[in-house]
């Protein structure tokens, strides 16, 4: 059977996918994913992926391309020669599947299930409704097994990714604990001085730090990082990321893609969580983690990318020594 899993979001939606697509792999001869362009490098980390499709859909993200219909014709014409058995498709708890369902409908695609609050018509085969309040990995995993796909015996459905590389060449040898100042909307980011502020109080207290970022946040990673910390920004990939998060003490990080990175790796997590988005939802999964920020400050659900409060309260009131507490919590813990 050929299976297709979609999953057209960013990188940590789709590593959070990474269970559900386990467990269609389990039963599939050949598993398929179609991601957008923030999630596909994710995509190849996956376990159980065969192949990655990708096309930037005009529903999704925070800036979708225009409708271009010689565009979905090509896509429809790469699934169709795909000849899927089935397909899962995957979304967030806010979003409709049904403008892709009608695509894998009109592309042949034999059976589709997904997760929907609208009424799908003809659009789904299996329609699914999570339980309120479900984590994200789980919604998932819970709608592959309404289409068929539960997640197999001894697996326990946390995060994965395929074993990374190792990076000892990047970090340096001894312990370490990461600090990962970006994120992808600023409503999520903790400020630049907050995090100075914590590479300098972390080295204080006699931690090694290493600041990572993505090609564009060199100047802020370099800003953080000062002359205390070794500046990763722009010098990883996905995979080797991977690896320097798998091997520190504990990362800090907001609600972003390497948070969940951190966890597909079993590394304990010092979550920033603006709340924006419901942190029951959308926290690190499978790893112990130390919420910081205000679960109830008046953004609260709001979705907003940009801070709608001035001075955004809900984690600049966290401040650096908040940190450092709480990297030494999730450090003995791990010993112990």
């Amino acid at each position: 059977m050929k299976a297709l899993v979609v999953r057209i979001d960013s990188f940590g939606d789709v590593l959070l996918a990474g269970p559900a697509v386990r467990a269609v792999a389990a039963r599939a001869s050949h598993v398929t994913m179609l991601c957008g362009p923030r999630g596909a490098d994710a995509a190849r980390l996956l376990p159980g992926v065969d192949e990655v499709l990708e096309w930037a859909a005009p529903w999704e993200g925070f800036d979708p391309p225009p409708v271009v219909p010689a565009d979905v014709d090509a896509l429809l014409g790469r699934l169709r020669a795909g000849a899927y058995d089935t397909a899962l498709v995957l979304t967030s708890f806010h979003q409709s599947p049904l403008p892709t369902a009608l695509l894998l409908r009109l592309a042949g695609v034999g059976r589709i299930g997904a997760d929907s609050v609208d009424h799908p018509g003809r659009l789904l085969d299996v329609r699914h409704r999570r339980q309120s309040g479900r984590h994200e990995a789980e919604a998932a995993l819970e709608t592959a097994a309404a289409l068929g796909f539960p997640l197999p015996a001894g697996d326990d459905g946390r995060l994965r990714v395929l074993p990374p590389p190792d990076t000892g060449d990047l970090t340096g040898h001894g312990p370490y604990v990461v600090l990962h100042p970006g994120a992808s909307a600023p409503a999520r980011a903790w400020s630049p001085h907050r995090c100075a502020e914590a590479v300098a109080l972390l080295t204080d207290a006699g931690h090694r730090v290493v600041v990572t970022g993505g090609p564009g946040e060199t100047a802020l990673t370099r800003q953080v990082s000062g002359d205390l910390a070794t500046d990763l920004g722009g010098r990883t990939s996905p995979r080797t990321l991977a690896g320097v998060l798998r091997t520190a003490d504990a990362v800090i990080s907001a609600n972003t893609g390497p948070a969940h990175l951190a966890a597909a790796v079993g590394t304990p997590v010092v979550s920033l969580f603006a709340p924006v988005v419901p942190a029951g939802r959308w926290a690190p999964y499978g790893v112990p983690v130390i919420l910081l920020g205000d679960q109830s400050a008046p953004c609260a659900d709001t979705r907003a990318l940009t801070c709608p409060v001035p001075g955004h309260p809900c984690l600049d009131e966290v401040t650096g020594q908040d940190v450092v507490r709480a990297v030494h919590k999730l450090i003995q813990e791990r010993q112990s």
